[in-house]
């Protein structure tokens, strides 16, 4: 997370700020004032500071040795297989991002995301802003340093253990205008207790695990030189 952050390790910790409601619904208390979750191709037109803050995704160059020679349809379902059924639209989605980016390695992508979703999760609840500074766009850095300043100023602390991912799944991807978007299906549990200034439980259950589903897009400009990856958009299913 310093220094050298590639994404079998730490992936595209942008995030944007409808994760922000999903951990305050999970980790802590609403204020009413949320933002609206963000819209992929939207944020996609925006750019901007957004887009500042991206973290090297595995599948490329330095981490590979270099590009993959042109595969062949059979070859690039091949590839997609374990994470798309052969001949769905998810399939051909992702084999079109492939032969867009000959660098892209689907099982590195996976598991960096896993990495990456932990790691946020996690610092968000210890109120480790050092940590999500390095890892978030100045957006979705600010959403996160006021949910955490308002739970100090309450005197709430939270205990928080993530128990693991049960799941992670590709959802969807789509190629848009050399614009590549993942979206990434994550099925996690944590145990989480809110304690208001007193250490009175406020909220959650210190024997009870939680099951939170969330959805994080994530994009790159295939054509560019950058390899890395960013969090455009988020959602949580009920």
């Amino acid at each position: 997370m310093s220094g050298t952050i590639d994404l079998s390790t730490i992936i595209f910790l942008v995030i944007a700020v409808l994760i922000f409601l999903r951990l305050r619904s999970v980790l802590g208390k609403r204020t009413g004032n949320e933002k609206p979750p963000y819209d992929p191709y939207s944020a996609q037109q925006a750019g901007g500071a957004a887009r500042d803050k991206v973290v090297p995704l595995p599948g490329t160059e330095q981490q590979q040795g270099g590009h993959r020679e042109s595969a062949s349809e059979d070859q690039l379902q091949e590839m997609v297989r374990d994470y798309a059924p052969k001949g769905s639209p998810l399939a051909e989605k992702l084999a079109a991002i492939m032969r867009a980016d000959r660098s892209f390695d689907l099982r590195h992508f996976i598991e960096g995301a896993n990495t990456a979703y932990e790691m946020v999760v996690t610092a968000f609840a210890a109120g480790n802003t050092a940590t999500l500074k390095e890892l978030l766009s100045p957006e979705v850095y600010q959403s996160f340093v006021s949910a955490i300043e308002e739970r100090e100023r309450a005197g709430e602390t939270v205990d928080f253990k993530f128990v693991g991912i049960d799941k992670t799944e590709i959802a969807d991807a789509n190629l848009v205008n050399g614009e590549a978007q993942i979206t990434v299906k994550f099925v996690s549990e944590f145990i989480t207790v809110t304690r208001d200034k007193e250490g009175r439980i406020i909220e959650g259950d210190p024997k009870e695990i939680q099951e939170v589903t969330d959805h994080w897009t994530f994009s790159r400009d295939v054509g560019a030189s950058d390899p890395n990856w960013v969090l455009i958009a988020t959602e949580t299913e009920s």
